[in-house]
């Protein structure tokens, strides 16, 4: 059974046209549009974006380019510090997205990452397919993207994936919780992921990699990317060229110890001053993840 935090008072936190998605492989998605709320604020709805953060099938040793340093611009994870981030991967241990394990049988990642045949690695920290102590391995049986998604807007950009079996619960593998309040200005929260450290130039980590970001406003949001940015999504990043990028798409922001939001597309190249990161906002979201769940189950 997923659980949903509660707020305090309001919680804290392949290019298309120019812009990008952020898996590792680009596919294109699903139409339609639909709103599903159970928010703390009420952001308003405007419209469409064009791009993703997932990534072009990378390996330990894809690389090209020189690296800015990591994600782009955070730093090696702590190990096991992440035990909720998953990879998924394409034949011959390809990553194409990140997710995250929110119940002990399913999964988050983006909409945008959905494809019909892929693994699922928990409990790893490197981007090696080398054996690695406290892993898990497992194949995803059932996707369900949200009704609502949308391209090339990408509104509700948000999937379920059901695992074969359900997880065996350890230090190095466990769910965490979704907020259920919206993220406020100025929140501190942490991505993490394994996608290209560089951008435009793709240069894959060795180690999972974590990154704080800072929620921004609303306003400042929209100014970034005008006419794009509805309330199933919020903006993270700073003025200091730290971003989730290709590959990261689907992975987790964890703000305040909850999951907040997750990977979803932002500018290209990544890491530019003023063109932050965005974000699919959980808040909005909690019902429809619970009710899928359970009439999955």
């Amino acid at each position: 059974m997923i659980h949903v935090t509660g707020c305090v008072h309001v919680c804290d936190s392949l290019c298309v046209l120019g812009e990008c998605l952020r898996p590792a492989h680009f596919m294109p998605p699903d139409p339609a549009l639909a709103k599903d709320v159970a928010s703390c604020d009420d952001p308003s709805a405007i419209g469409p974006s064009e791009s993703t953060r997932d990534g072009a099938g990378a390996t330990e040793d894809t690389q090209a380019g020189e690296s800015s340093s990591r994600i782009v611009n955070g730093t090696n994870c702590e190990k096991n510090s992440q035990p909720w981030q998953a990879a998924l991967l394409l034949r011959f241990n390809k990553l194409y997205c990140g997710a995250v394990l929110v119940d002990p049988q399913w999964l988050l990642t983006a909409a945008h990452c959905r494809k019909q045949f892929f693994r699922v690695r928990l409990g790893h920290h490197s981007l090696s397919p080398m054996y690695e102590s406290g892993q898990q391995l497992f194949q995803g049986i059932k996707s369900i993207a949200h009704p609502g998604y949308s391209h090339p807007g990408h509104s509700n950009d948000l999937m379920l994936i059901k695992l074969n079996k359900r997880i065996r619960e350890t230090p190095y593998v466990r769910p965490i919780n979704i907020a259920s309040c919206c993220p406020s200005a100025g929140t501190s929260c942490l991505v993490s992921g394994w996608g290209t450290t560089s951008s435009p130039q793709v240069t894959f980590p060795k180690a999972l990699q974590c990154l704080n970001v800072t929620v921004l406003s609303d306003d400042q949001c929209k100014k970034a990317y005008p006419n794009q940015i509805d309330n199933t999504m919020f903006c993270a990043g700073d003025q200091a060229g730290r971003d989730s990028c290709q590959g990261d798409s689907g992975g987790p922001v964890v703000c305040n110890g909850s999951l907040q939001g997750l990977v979803s597309w932002g500018d290209f190249p990544c890491a530019q001053p003023n063109r932050p990161g965005v974000y699919t906002n959980l808040c909005q979201f909690t019902k429809w993840i619970q009710d899928t769940i359970k009439s999955n189950s």
